[in-house]
């Protein structure tokens, strides 16, 4: 969906449920347990990292098993080869660590939704002006929520999704600020991917839906 100055909106079920979640793996392989109990748990948003070998590989099957419940997009995009293999894969959305006008053109381009990173104002504005559908603050753990209100002043309508270091107090406190949606990791899926406790991910990520849909 194409919104203000072209701008592509993050995908409904994103904005509805202002929850995504990062999942690292060791293997690509290892994906299916561990979205299975995220979406039984309520998230419909999952952000897949291509540091996790063949991730764009696996995205069409998982997107076949999954895509009719949960936003599957793909992150840590770092180059446009990278970037053109994620939307042919069928990403939902790509989220990017840095900023680089010219990857929010090739995704807009392709009508894709594009999350860039950044920190700065120079960097944040620079890839919202560009038409991000939101703007990544990475890492939001050295900043905090109060950042959001600073960037509000020159910026009144830009559209945050802070990441990094977002607990559970912090995912509260984020949304309060005005963020869009917040962005988690660690905090949520724990020791998932090393063998950890599935009945203790579903209770984390069951935690994290009802924050964020306060």
């Amino acid at each position: 969906m194409t919104g203000e100055a072209g701008r592509e909106a993050l995908p409904a079920r994103t904005l509805e449920s202002r929850l995504v979640v990062v999942a690292r793996a060791q293997r690509a392989a290892d994906y299916d347990a561990v979205l299975e109990v995220l979406v039984d748990a309520g998230i419909r948003s999952v952000e897949l990292t291509l540091t996790t070998p063949d991730t764009l590989a696996h995205l069409p099957r998982l997107i076949e098993r999954f895509g009719d419940v949960v936003d599957l997009g793909v992150g840590t995009v770092t180059d446009t080869e990278e970037l053109s293999g994620a939307i042919a894969a069928g990403a939902a959305y790509i989220v990017t660590p840095i900023t680089d006008r010219s990857f929010v053109t090739q995704a807009r381009d392709a009508g894709v939704p594009i999350v860039p990173g950044g920190l700065t104002p120079t960097e944040l504005s620079a890839s919202w002006s560009a038409g991000a559908s939101a703007v990544k603050v990475f890492p939001a753990g050295q900043v905090g929520p109060g950042y959001l209100k600073d960037l509000r002043g020159p910026f009144p309508d830009i559209q945050v999704v802070p990441s990094g270091g977002v607990d559970l107090a912090g995912a509260e406190a984020w949304l309060a600020a005005g963020a869009a949606a917040v962005s988690v990791g660690g905090p949520l899926l724990g020791d998932a991917f090393s063998g950890g406790d599935l009945g203790a991910l579903r209770d984390r990520a069951a935690a994290f839906v009802e924050v964020c849909a306060r």
